[in-house]
């Protein structure tokens, strides 16, 4: 634990939206009162976070999936202690037009495929290996660099490829599959005109990394504790939870980052050793 922080946990967020002060002024409040020391650090960027994590600037970090990723190569030690019920078992799609003719990921060959930012990990890093996977090449990936670092929770990325896709501007567009059914419903992709072409295996999404022996683990074991025996019918939790956008925190688990692992083997994201290797990625 780093000197003069005595008996606090502290918290690592990332700061993607106003709305992270709102929820976790929040839960500092129900954690205190529930005798936890609690506190939080927020950051303009996760590769940011994750170096505080293993220079233990703080002992928890609430991590995208690809910040999980370069957390266990940077942590020995590394664990997932929770995460949300709406972060197991989350699919991306690719969407194209109705009329484009493209039937098939082979069809894609010489065509532009819209994106999210370069380190979506839904968005981009796991639809392209996908494509990969599926026989599909010599497409162009289209990037649309919304909230770069913040790894793909600003939406803006997605919804700005799927606004190309409807304008004509790429053939594909890629995001995950919740933001397609949002934008169906937002009319951002108009009914009947899209359609699913092809859809990622299931992945995992965020979850707490804690660094087993950089905090006592009393302080590590209570917060996990206290987040799993939160009650949606409390009302005191449940608006940020809503604001969270959870039911119910689930213990963590590591068996749904393997598609991202390999992802970001094959594009060369980061080095076996947590360096950051991305061509162009400026956090």
């Amino acid at each position: 634990m780093a000197a003069g922080r005595n008996e606090t946990l502290m918290m690592g967020a990332v700061a993607y939206d106003a709305k992270v002060v709102t929820i976790w002024d929040g839960f500092r409040e129900w954690f205190r009162a529930e005798g936890l020391p609690f506190d939080y650090v927020l950051y303009s960027n996760y590769e940011r976070q994750v170096e505080a994590l293993a220079g233990g600037e703080v002992d928890v970090a609430w991590n995208s999936p690809l910040a999980w990723v370069r957390a266990r190569r940077l942590c020995p030690g590394a664990e997932a202690v929770a995460m949300r019920d709406t972060d197991r078992d989350l699919t991306s799609v690719v969407v194209v037009r109705d009329d484009s003719g493209i039937e098939s990921v082979a069809d894609l060959a010489g065509r532009r495929v819209g994106v999210g930012a370069v380190d979506s990990p839904q968005a981009t890093l796991l639809p392209i290996w996908h494509l990969r996977r599926s026989g599909a090449g010599g497409f162009e990936a289209v990037h649309h660099q919304v909230g770069v670092g913040k790894h793909g929770d600003h939406v803006g990325g997605e919804r700005a490829a799927a606004r190309a896709l409807v304008e004509g501007r790429v053939d594909a567009a890629c995001m995950i599959d919740g933001n397609s059914l949002l934008f169906a419903r937002e009319g951002t992709l108009p009914p009947g005109a899209t359609r699913v072409l092809t859809q990622t295996p299931v992945y995992d999404h965020c979850n707490f990394t804690a660094v087993a022996g950089a905090v006592p683990p009393d302080l590590v074991k209570e917060f996990t504790r206290l987040l799993l025996a939160m009650s949606y019918d409390d009302p005191d939790v449940r608006p940020l939870l809503d604001l969270e956008g959870l039911k119910a925190w689930r213990p963590g688990r590591t068996s749904g980052y393997g598609p991202l692992e390999e992802a970001v083997g094959e594009q060369g994201f980061y080095g076996p050793d947590g360096s950051v290797t991305a061509e162009g990625y400026e956090p």
